[in-house]
This record gives C-alpha cells, sequence and structure tokens, in this order.
C-alpha cells in the first residue's frame, strides 16, 4: 500500500494477492485495469520512469502463435508516434509473456464520460481529430487496432491518446459473441459478428461509435443485451446525439454496414482538418499526421477550445450592426440637396390622410381623422382597459357590482371622447406599427 500513497494515478488499484511483482526490470506497483486479453499494471523502473505492462493470456508454446505474437508486436512498435501509446517491446519467452508499452496518465474517455459527462464543442473535434490521426498512423504501419473503445482512448495531458493497438490481432482474438464481454460488442462491426475478414474498416466503425459515445454517453446502437446489441449492428441504423453537421455525416459514413462504404481513416482526418480550416491543399501522409497530432493539441477534452464553434455565431452578431455604419457615412457625402429629401420621403404614407382634405377645405380634414380615430383598435383597446380598471376601483370603494359597473362605463367614456378629441386636434394618431 506504500506505493499507492499519493500515486496520482486514475483506476490504479492495489495488486492482488496472486499478482507479480516485477515483469523483467520493472517493479509492478498496482493495477491499472483487467479484461480478456489479461490484467494491466503500472510498472516502474529504477529511475522512476513508469510503463504499462499488458500481462497477456496466451499460450505461446506453439511455434506458429509464437511467430503471430512477434510478428503482430513488431508491426505495433514500428507505428508512428501520433496520438498513441507507444509498444516499447514485448517479453515472448517467460513463462507469462507481457507487452510493455508507454504509460500516459489520464482518464480514460469512457470514464471521463461517465464521471463528468459528454465531451461538446470544439473539444469534441479535437478528440475526434486525435483518435482519428491515431488511427491513421496505426494503419499506415499495416496494424489493426481490432479493440477500439471508449476504454483504449485515454485523454492525457497532451491531447488524446490510443492505446492497445495491435494486441488483439497478436492474441489472435476473434471477439465473437462468446469470446467477448457486454460492451466492447456495442463498438464491433457488423462484419465482425458475420466472422468475415478483420481489417481497418472495422476500426473505422468502431472509431465512428466511440465518438458517439463521446458526444452522447451512449453507443449507438445501444448497451443492453449483447443479442440485442448485435441485431441492432447488423440491421438497425445508428440512435446519434445532436452532433455538428460535417461530424454527423462523417459518423454516419463510419457507421455504414458495409465495409466498402466507410471512408479510411486518413480521409475522416482530411475532411476534420478540412472543417477547421487546418488543411486547405493535399498534404503528404506524414505531415498530415503530424497536422492531426497539433490540432489535437494540448486540451484535455473538457477544456474550451480556440476554434471553429466560437467564431462561427460572431458574424451574425455583427451584421445587424453593419447596416447601421453605411448609412452613417453616406449622410455627410450625399449634397446638400439631399437633405430636404429625408422628411419628404418620410411623409407619403400620412399625406393619403391629411391631403384629400385640401380639395374640400379643412372641415373635410377634421372630419376624416376624426372617423379614423373612432375606429382606431389602439384607442379603443386604451379606454376599455382604464374603463376595466375604474370598474375594479368602483368595486373595492362600494363592494357592489352596480356602482362599480357604472363606474367603469363613466370612465371608459371620458377616456374614449377625451382621447378622441386630442387625436383629432392634433392631427393624427402615431404609427404603432
Amino acid at each position: 500500500m506504500s506505493e499507492l500513497a499519493g500515486t496520482p494515478v486514475p483506476g490504479l488499484a492495489k495488486l492482488w494477492t496472486h499478482d507479480p511483482v516485477t515483469a523483467g526490470p520493472y517493479r509492478l506497483v498496482g493495477r491499472l485495469g483487467a479484461g480478456g486479453q489479461g490484467v494491466v499494471y503500472l510498472g516502474e523502473d529504477d529511475a522512476g520512469d513508469r510503463v504499462a505492462v499488458k500481462m497477456v493470456n496466451i499460450d505461446l508454446s506453439d511455434p506458429r502463435a509464437r511467430s503471430q505474437f512477434v510478428k503482430e508486436i513488431a508491426a505495433a512498435r514500428r507505428v508512428a508516434p501520433f496520438c498513441t501509446a507507444q509498444v516499447l517491446f514485448a517479453e515472448v519467452d517467460g513463462e507469462r509473456p507481457y507487452v510493455v508499452s508507454e504509460f500516459i496518465e489520464g482518464l480514460t474517455l469512457h470514464r471521463h464520460v461517465r464521471e463528468r459527462g459528454p465531451v461538446t464543442g470544439n473539444a469534441l473535434h479535437r478528440l475526434a481529430v486525435g483518435t482519428v490521426t491515431a488511427l491513421a498512423a496505426i494503419h499506415s504501419a499495416g496494424v489493426v487496432h481490432c479493440d477500439f473503445k471508449p476504454d483504449n482512448v485515454v485523454l492525457g495531458e497532451d491531447g488524446p491518446r490510443v492505446i492497445d493497438f495491435g494486441i488483439a490481432r497478436a492474441l489472435g482474438v476473434t471477439e465473437t459473441a462468446s469470446s467477448r464481454v457486454m460492451g466492447t460488442t456495442a463498438y464491433m462491426a457488423p462484419e465482425r459478428f458475420r466472422n468475415d475478414a478483420v481489417g481497418p474498416p472495422c476500426d473505422v466503425f468502431a472509431w465512428a461509435a466511440t465518438i458517439a459515445f463521446a458526444a452522447g454517453g451512449q453507443p449507438p446502437f445501444g448497451n443492453d443485451s449483447l443479442f440485442a446489441v448485435m441485431h441492432r449492428v447488423l440491421h438497425d441504423p445508428p440512435a446519434l446525439p445532436a452532433l455538428p453537421p460535417v461530424l454527423d455525416e462523417l459518423i454516419r459514413e463510419c457507421l455504414a454496414k458495409d465495409p466498402a462504404d466507410r471512408p479510411a481513416a486518413e480521409h475522416v482526418l482530411v475532411r476534420l482538418l478540412r472543417q477547421a480550416g487546418t488543411v486547405s491543399e493535399p498534404l503528404r501522409r506524414d505531415n498530415l499526421l503530424e497536422v492531426g497530432n497539433e490540432t489535437a493539441g494540448a486540451p484535455t477534452p473538457n477544456d474550451p477550445l480556440p476554434q471553429v464553434t466560437p467564431t462561427a455565431p460572431q458574424p451574425r452578431r455583427t451584421q445587424p450592426q453593419t447596416p447601421t455604419q453605411p448609412q452613417t457615412p453616406t449622410a455627410p457625402t450625399v449634397p446638400a440637396q439631399a437633405q430636404p429629401t429625408r422628411p419628404v420621403t418620410t411623409r407619403p404614407a400620412l399625406q393619403p390622410v391629411t391631403t384629400p382634405g385640401v380639395g374640400a377645405g379643412g372641415g373635410g380634414g377634421a372630419w376624416l381623422r376624426l372617423r379614423g380615430e373612432a375606429l382606431d383598435a389602439w384607442g379603443i383597446s386604451t379606454a376599455l382597459f382604464l374603463g376595466s380598471a375604474g370598474a375594479a376601483a368602483g368595486y373595492v370603494a362600494s363592494s357592489a357590482v352596480g356602482p362599480a359597473a357604472a363606474a367603469g362605463a363613466v370612465t371608459f367614456i371620458v377616456v374614449y371622447l377625451v382621447r378622441l378629441l386630442v387625436a383629432t386636434a392634433v392631427g393624427g394618431r402615431p404609427d404603432h406599427e
């Protein structure tokens, strides 16, 4: 327990009674996790440097199995270090084979979403970029992850990192219904259940399901009954949370039932980077992965990120101000003759009300104004409102319905007549529209 005291490692648990305490040059100080493939330990060397040590469940007494394991791990070690936790070496000669990889300190994506909620905004965009950059690097080395899921994405200080790539393939795991625990099934491509060939499109499908989980807190095909999830993966469309349009389109393409209809990881990366304006022209593979790695960046998924979403609404907020600015400079630039035209152009709407009386004398104009004001809905509404107030006041004062009604009627008539006379004398009601 002394090794665990004060250790800032999420999810680190003490060793079990029968757990090993060393693995080659590394001292094992705790458990990071366990699954069908084996147990992952936190290891430290004499200098205090940390690594992840995975004791794998595999019998390497068969030369063919041993050869396949060594081959796949060697390929995993060649993966470019873009958004991945590097495989350092593997021990295959001992009684308990194990794989040593770079230790990334941070929460897994699965734990992050469960404890802190879904990932949103630019943070979701960077998460998508970082994880698909890792997949592109993995596939470029000829490796298939085979077990991409939220538990295999660690949110490090320098961005998301993908772990455990190539190990499932090295172990010869097929992940059929009888060999996998419930939960991972939700991230498996349809061809996995048909026992078809495993390839990069399987990882692309799992990536899309993982990002959907990050955005909504649930995998797109559910996580309930094993066979119910399998049926949805094979036959039903995904149930996706609200996503930005470009990402939504990408996720749906990557969740296609036919692997031939899914884009490659590199193509997904290019489209995400173009969305952010990071890539405007074709890049070489190495440069593309570098840009993806830089875009994934230092912030962890729930930190605010200075791209895309904050800048989108800003032009809409400034648009209402832009029409007023051209009017200000144009007024002085118009010749002086334009100044008198401003009153002239604003009055034609009122001219028909007063002008017909000019030919018939002032009395005709007054009569037209009086008739217009008598039928004005605004004035009638105002009088009714004040009349009601008068009735209420009368009722409070006398507690009798008759006097209250009389007070309300008198108030209505007085207010209506006074407003009618004042409006007619002034020359018309204002425009309320």
